[in-house]
This record gives structure tokens, C-alpha cells and sequence, in this order.
């Protein structure tokens, strides 16, 4: 027996459902690296890089002032005091913010050495403005170009590497995000590409499951209904057996009884005998036991239908189902008749005749109907009643036997039987099946012939 593919279905789904969820924590790990480094790297060293700018711009200021203090007409030191105490403030604070910002590989390196040069620049700022102060002008412009001049073209170029430093790292930065961005989009695709393989693999698989599938049903209803057709074709063979036997073995004995009980009842019995009159009950009794044993042979396998086709069939029966059941039937024949015998005639009799037998258990009516309406290539046979109609069922698979094997027939016939019903309405059974071709002759020439057969 074959295994069911479902177990290998949810663990394809599975895997597929675990790959989704691996690349998508990766693809979020990513993005926060990549998160992760746009902000402590990237947003901060452009911070970092706007306050360098400010230290060099006071720098520049500052070497501007130097370079006034050098000029011959320039004014006294002491004026350009409270400027530098200015851009002293400000790079105290330029710097303080930018120590808080400076990478850590460098916090403890070229910081301390910024801080170191500031403090002596500073310092020899303040011995400039002290000598300022003390009337030796020539002496601490002396100082001012030489000495202060030269700490400030240090510091300008400390800060200038500062920034080369971080507009490197900058680079790097974008580099390593460029990469990111490609490996991730890289990985997008191959898991794009992967994700697809396993789709493609698992509906194949699927495909050619569900393709095995459909062949065992196809193969086993095949098989139902060959089988069908075979017990239905065992059953027929059996009543139309039994049917002979009674007909003939049967209907001969009780023919020879019926016969042997009136000669003797002719042979010197008087007539006003017990003997006589219970011999003539006897011969009564087996005479209608032979007519009802010829209605059973008829009804299990009507004669009428292998010698005059199915029309007359079931014209003939509509009117023994009338006497005994008291339902009054109509039967109307519409289009050009065809002779219909053999397998197909005797199915779609049966289905006449469980209609008809439903009708006269379940509808409770007086009235019924059969239409067969023959066009080229096609006959339908409706079986209408005006009763109380079929229950309504929410399980189509709850129906009766008969039902079920009518709808058996119905596919042996090749045709289509469909049931309308609703309750309180009646009930309307349908069979559509194809007519063979090349084989049509009308009716009306059966009917010659069946008058010939009764009048000799």
C-alpha cells in the first residue's frame, strides 16, 4: 500500500517555513548592523567632522589674528585680548563636545595629544598677552610670531589629520554599507532563487501525487463500474433465468395440472359431487396461480422488451403498474421513435420501474407520469409525480438503494440521471442517455408487427 504523501507535504512546508523564518531573522540582523552603523559610525563621525570644523575655523581665526599681531602698524597686544578669550571658549567647548563623539580607537591617542598642544598653546597665549600687558610689545610679538605662531600651524595641522582621519572612516563606512546592501540583495536573490526551487520541487512533487492519486480513483471507479455493470448484467441473466424457468417448466407443470384436473373432472364424476366441485376449486386455484406466476416471469424480465423494443416495454408496464397499484400513468411519446433493445432497453426500464415503485411507496399521489422524448442522438425519459416530493437531506451520500443502483444505470447507459424534488411539489426523475446511431426504425412497424402476432 502506498504511502500518503502528507507527511512528506507538512515537512516540505516545514523546512520551506523555516527557511523563510532563518532568512528573514538574517535579513533583520543585517539591517540592524546595518542600523548599527549608520548611526554609531557614520552619524557620528560626521558630527565629529562638523566640530573639527568649527576647532579649524577658530584655528584659522586665530592664525588671522597672529598674523595682524605681526604687522608693523598692527595695534597694541592687549586689544586682541578678549577676542582669543572668545575663540579660547569656544574651542573649550568644540572640544569638550567633539571628546564625546571621537571614536574610541582614538579617544586616547591623538586626543590627548590635541588637548596637550591646546594647553600649551594656551599657555604661551597667556605669557603673549602677560608681556603685552607689561609694556614689552616688541617682545611679545616676538613671542606671538615665532612661538604661538608655530603652536597654532601644529594644532591646524593635529586637526587637519583629525578630519583626513574621519572622512577616511567615512569612506570605509560607505564602503562596508555598499557591501552590506549587495551582499544583502546577493542573498535576496539566491534565497529568491532557492525559495522558488523548493516551490517548484515541492508542487511537482505535489503534482505528481495528486496525478497518482487521481489515476488510482480513476482506476478504481473504473473498476466499480465494470463491476457495477457485471452484477447488474449477473442480476438480469438471473431473472431472466428465473424468469423461463417459471415461464416455461413452471407454466407447463401447472398447465398439465390445470388440463389433467378437467379430464378428470369430466370422467364419471356427477355433477352434483363434492368430489367435482372441489376438483373445479382446484383447477380454479391452479389457473390463477399459473396467471400470476406469468405476471412474476413478465415482470422479472418483461418479453415485450427483447421482442418489441423498449417503448412498447414500458407502455406495457405503465399499464400493469396502473392495475395493480391503482396510480393512474400517462404515458407520451414525443419525436420519432427508435428501437431500442437488448442491455441498454432493459436498464432504462429498470429505471422506469424504480421510479414508478417510488412513486407508488413514498408519494402519496393518485398520478403519474412518464414522457420520453426522442431527438437525434439523444433520448430523455422523465418519470413526474405530483406527491409529497423527497425529503431534504444534507447528506447527498444518505440515499435509498434504489436510487443509487438507478444512478448505476444511468452511467452503464452512458447518460446522466438527475432527481428534482421539493417537498409538498412532486418529484421529477430525468434520464438523458444517447441514442446509437444507425440503428433507428419506428415504432409504428413493431406495432404492425406485435397486431400480426396476437391475431394468429
Amino acid at each position: 500500500m502506498n504511502k500518503s504523501p502528507t507527511l512528506r507535504l507538512l515537512l516540505g512546508l516545514l523546512v520551506t517555513l523555516a527557511a523563510v523564518a532563518g532568512f528573514s531573522s538574517y535579513t533583520l540582523y543585517q539591517l540592524d548592523g546595518l542600523r548599527r552603523l549608520q548611526t554609531d559610525t557614520i552619524d557620528l563621525n560626521r558630527h565629529d567632522s562638523l566640530l573639527l570644523l568649527r576647532v579649524e575655523s577658530d584655528l584659522n581665526t586665530i592664525g588671522l589674528r597672529l598674523r595682524d599681531m605681526r604687522a608693523p602698524e598692527s595695534k597694541a597686544i592687549a586689544n586682541y585680548r578678549d577676542e582669543f578669550d572668545r575663540l579660547h571658549t569656544d574651542l573649550q567647548d568644540a572640544i569638550e563636545d567633539e571628546e564625546k563623539l571621537a571614536p574610541v580607537k582614538r579617544r586616547f591617542g591623538e586626543h590627548d595629544e590635541l588637548i596637550k598642544a591646546l594647553k600649551a598653546f594656551w599657555a604661551s597665549s597667556d605669557a603673549v598677552f602677560s608681556a603685552g600687558n607689561s609694556g614689552h610689545e616688541a617682545a611679545a610679538k616676538a613671542l606671538a610670531s615665532n612661538r604661538l605662531f608655530t603652536q597654532r600651524s601644529a594644532l591646524a595641522a593635529m586637526v587637519s589629520h583629525l578630519l583626513e582621519r574621519n572622512n577616511e572612516a567615512e569612506e570605509r563606512a560607505d564602503q562596508k554599507v555598499a557591501s552590506i546592501y549587495d551582499g544583502v540583495q546577493r542573498d535576496i536573490y539566491a534565497f529568491l532563487a532557492a525559495t522558488i526551487v523548493a516551490i517548484l520541487i515541492t508542487s511537482l512533487y505535489l503534482i505528481y501525487s495528486n496525478r497518482k492519486i487521481f489515476d488510482k480513483l480513476e482506476s478504481l471507479s473504473r473498476q466499480r463500474r465494470i463491476l457495477a455493470g457485471r452484477l447488474i448484467t449477473v442480476q438480469e441473466e438471473v431473472l431472466r433465468s428465473v424468469s423461463r424457468e417459471l415461464h416455461d417448466e413452471f407454466g407447463q407443470i401447472l398447465t398439465a395440472v390445470s388440463a389433467m384436473l378437467a379430464r378428470a373432472e369430466k370422467k364419471g364424476v356427477p355433477a352434483d359431487s363434492p368430489l367435482r366441485t372441489e376438483l373445479s376449486e382446484v383447477r380454479e386455484i391452479t389457473h390463477n396461480t399459473l396467471e400470476k406466476m406469468r405476471a412474476l416471469s413478465q415482470m422479472l424480465h418483461p418479453a415485450v422488451i427483447d421482442d418489441y423494443g423498449l417503448v412498447k416495454g414500458i407502455e406495457w408496464y405503465t399499464g400493469v403498474f396502473q392495475r395493480q397499484t391503482g396510480i393512474e400513468v400517462t404515458t407520451v411519446i414525443q419525436g420519432e421513435p427508435v428501437r431500442i433493445t437488448g442491455q441498454r432497453a432493459t436498464h432504462c426500464f429498470r429505471i422506469v420501474q424504480e421510479s414508478l415503485n417510488n412513486v407508488a411507496k413514498h408519494a402519496w399521489t393518485k398520478a403519474a407520469g412518464v414522457e420520453m422524448i426522442f431527438s437525434p442522438g439523444l433520448l430523455v425519459v422523465n418519470v413526474k409525480d405530483n406527491g409529497r416530493g423527497l425529503p431534504q437531506s444534507k447528506d447527498p451520500g444518505k440515499r435509498g438503494l434504489g436510487l443509487i443502483a438507478m444512478q448505476e444505470r444511468a452511467e452503464l447507459l452512458g447518460g446522466k440521471l438527475k432527481i428534482d424534488s421539493e417537498p409538498g411539489h412532486g418529484t421529477t426523475i430525468s434520464l438523458t442517455m444517447p441514442l446509437p446511431q444507425g440503428d433507428r426504425a419506428q415504432e409504428t412497424v413493431e406495432e404492425e408487427e406485435m397486431e400480426q402476432t396476437v391475431g394468429s
